[in-house]
């Protein structure tokens, strides 16, 4: 009888263990996809300014815009296969996992915008890179509009994320001031006439 019931108690804990174990892995599996390729993290690594940083971001986000929208056609298939070398394989996955990859991508740079700000609070390139962040993201959420409508409960939460990062970044770009006006490089045309003369 005692070891019936150590037996009983054995397999009771062996299945709880196995159970533990296959939502665990069920889980990590869940959590390995990452939200940028792998040559896509050496290019973000290789962009070390800030603006450029942001400009590689932003084109990991329009080649999941691209998958998104149906894939690529004729005219981009040879600008992907140009960018092959650099950039690698468009992103494969569900439209819940590029949205999600997206909402991941905004939220990065968003997070590197944040450190430059942090280590020197006047660095010209965060208002450069901001603004083109910022611009991004007005462009991806009016092309994901009629997507997001549609909407199942798995892709609208990443919606709502995206939502989320983009008017914050948005709003942050809103609070800049005014880009500084350039100024020309030497003596116009006219001044120099002048002082010929």
């Amino acid at each position: 009888m005692i070891v019936r019931v150590i037996f009983d108690a054995c397999l009771l804990f062996t299945a709880l263990v196995l159970a533990t174990l296959g939502s665990s892995s069920v889980v990590c599996r869940a959590q390995t996809r990452d939200h940028l390729t792998p040559r896509e993290v050496e290019v973000v690594q290789e962009a070390q300014a800030l603006d450029h940083r942001i400009d590689v971001f932003i084109r990991a986000i329009d080649r999941r815009m691209l998958v998104l929208s149906g894939g690529p056609t004729a005219a981009s298939e040879k600008q992907l296969k140009k960018e092959a070398e650099t950039w690698g394989e468009l992103p494969a996955g569900t439209h819940a996992e590029l949205v999600g990859d997206i909402a991941k991508i905004l939220s990065e740079a968003i997070t590197n915008i944040d450190d430059v700000n942090a280590r020197d609070p006047k660095n010209p390139l965060i208002p450069k890179a901001l603004r083109k962040l910022a611009t991004a993201a007005t462009r991806i959420l009016d092309q994901l509009k009629p997507m997001q409508a549609q909407a199942k409960d798995e892709e609208s939460m990443g919606f709502e994320l995206l939502s989320k990062h983009a008017d914050e970044i948005v709003e942050a770009a809103a609070g800049l001031p005014p880009p500084a006006e350039k100024k020309p490089k030497g003596k116009n045309k006219t001044e120099k006439t002048k002082e010929s003369n």
